[in-house]
């Protein structure tokens, strides 16, 4: 029987396409795995991710027994999709900033990229804007400080809403910006928070329900659910099984990295 699908990220950010998931292939078991004893991942050297991401799937692609492995990480897919594909033998989801739809929908020409330092400075990211939005002012900000604020949400602690204001100040800031990119999976979990640090109405765009079309496009038969869905984690504890908790997720087990 086909087994589950495997969800990868650095923290809790990925749980943010759960619900897409859920919607879209709701008889699908899940299977949710972090590398939180690393966190953020957006601030470390990219030789050390691209090996420390290799490791850490492989384990979580082995526990799981797991059909296809969405990687529910801006920065882990703008940097080692490739060395993923080549490693593994399930099909590999990946996620990039939703460039493209933020472009489309744009009245004013001028979007916002909201992503960790990696994300922002990637070569991945500069093609992206040249194909899909060469025609758009793009303003970047590097926020790795949001990937906190969004842990101590799921943790149960409420966000610094100083540090969320300071972060989207370069933003909020341009009159004529009218879609932001959320280009971390953690960003869409501070959403209303994000929203409510600009002056005017503002567009939030992210990619979680494209990574669900994707997912369905290459899963192979999922198996059904059998209880609740289940937790990984390299850094048990009880913070993150709060988190697991508020999307369904039973308390995460210790996943050991060779």
């Amino acid at each position: 029987m086909p087994g589950p699908i495997l969800i990868f990220d650095s923290g809790v950010g990925g749980l943010s396409v759960v619900p897409p998931l859920r919607h879209r292939l709701p008889d699908a078991a899940l299977v949710y795995a972090c590398d939180n004893a690393m966190l953020p991942y957006g601030t470390r050297p990219d030789g050390w991710l691209v090996e420390r991401i290799l490791a850490v799937c492989d384990a979580a692609v082995a526990a799981s027994g797991c059909c296809v492995l969405v990687v529910a990480c801006n920065t882990a897919s703008t940097l080692a999709l490739d060395a993923l594909r080549a490693h593994l033998t399930v099909p590999v989801v990946g996620t990039v900033p939703a460039i493209k739809p933020a472009a489309a929908m744009s009245a004013s020409r001028h979007i916002g990229l909201l992503a960790t330092s990696a994300t922002v400075t990637r070569p991945y990211t500069d093609r992206l804007i040249e194909t899909f939005a060469a025609d758009c002012r793009v303003t970047r900000v590097a926020a790795d400080l949001l990937v906190r604020e969004a842990e101590r949400l799921l943790a149960g602690d409420e966000p610094d809403r100083a540090v969320i204001r300071a972060v989207m100040q370069p933003l909020s800031s341009e009159p004529d910006l009218d879609t932001v990119v959320l280009g971390c999976t953690h960003f869409p979990l501070l959403g209303e928070r994000l929203a409510a640090a600009f002056p005017r109405p503002i567009r939030l765009v992210d990619s979680s329900d494209a990574i669900a079309r994707r997912t369905v496009e290459v899963a192979r038969g999922p198996a059904s659910r059998l209880g609740r869905d289940q937790s990984l984690a390299t850094a048990p504890g009880a913070g993150l099984a709060r988190a697991m908790a508020t999307f369904g997720f039973g308390e995460p087990s210790l996943l050991i990295v060779g």
